[in-house]
């Protein structure tokens, strides 16, 4: 598929900013199954950007602003070909741990996938080979941590998620990467879009959201979203991938000044081709 993306990010305030620092990271990535043809980051008021590559492979946008505002509007537009990953091999336990020392970051909890008794104990059940091990665990936190808009938020942490019964993809994903990397299997986060349709028609806009699924290491990389139950694939749009959501915030900042602040998102997918 031929997508783009557009997402907007609106801040308000109840007094005026005198100058902000922020970092962005909105731009799609370019890999075995994705190719950004563009990819622009705009600002009101407008500010001058710059760009690096973050330590996770993250393009990262960083812009100032030093003019007194009550508004701040941050929008990235990008146009994505997409392709359906392939299906991952048979890897074994013992390859798995043979790679253990080049995915050890991947393998050892994060501060949003740290686990308790529970969680351990069911990583430790977990039977078969790696890909059915992550599959198994996938469906046990579908069946398990509902999933619903607005339940949680962005300090909720696996164990939060996973005793409150509820959460939204994030969350889902914390737990899912919890789990696998106690149970063995190298996982990380990975950030981006989601178009909502299975079939989406070309040339129709629809309202999407930002989106968070897994990836395991099982001999290559392989893309599963827990929130949904399906691999991921042409519908999935790569942002960011790293060790939990504490890596990779779309937007964050620190600005002077300003008061209370308000936060609006929105987030429209077009199927192009």
């Amino acid at each position: 598929m031929r997508l783009r993306v557009r997402h907007a990010t609106g801040y308000r305030y109840d007094t005026e900013v005198l100058s902000s620092y922020n970092e962005a990271r909105l731009v799609p990535q370019t890999g075995l199954t994705q190719l950004t043809l563009s990819s622009e980051v705009t600002t009101n008021p407008d500010a001058q950007h710059q760009r690096y590559w973050d330590y996770w492979g993250t393009q990262v946008t960083v812009f100032d602003v030093h003019v007194p505002h009550t508004e701040l509007q941050v929008t990235c537009t990008s146009v994505v070909d997409t392709t359906e990953a392939t299906a991952p091999g048979d890897v074994t336990w013992e390859q798995l741990e043979a790679a253990s020392d080049s995915q050890v970051e991947l393998m050892r909890p994060s501060v949003k996938t740290i686990p308790n008794d529970d969680l351990k104990a069911l990583a430790a059940q977990a039977k078969g080979s790696p890909r059915d091990v992550v599959l198994s665990l996938s469906g046990l936190v579908q069946d398990r941590v509902a999933y619903v808009p607005g339940s949680t938020g962005v300090q909720t942490s696996a164990v939060d998620a996973w005793e409150l019964g509820q959460g939204v993809c994030q969350d889902i994903a914390h737990v899912t990467l919890s789990l696998l990397r106690e149970a063995g299997v190298p996982a990380r986060y990975v950030s981006g879009y989601l178009h909502p349709t299975k079939e989406p028609a070309i040339g129709e806009t629809v309202l999407g959201e930002s989106h968070a699924w897994v990836e395991a290491w099982l001999g290559s990389w392989w893309g599963f979203d827990p929130t949904n139950g399906i691999p991921a694939g042409e519908r999935h749009v790569v942002v960011a991938r790293a060790r939990d959501y504490n890596d990779l915030p779309p937007l964050k900042g620190v600005y002077a000044g300003g008061g209370m602040q308000s936060l609006g998102v929105t987030v429209e997918v077009t199927r192009l081709a």
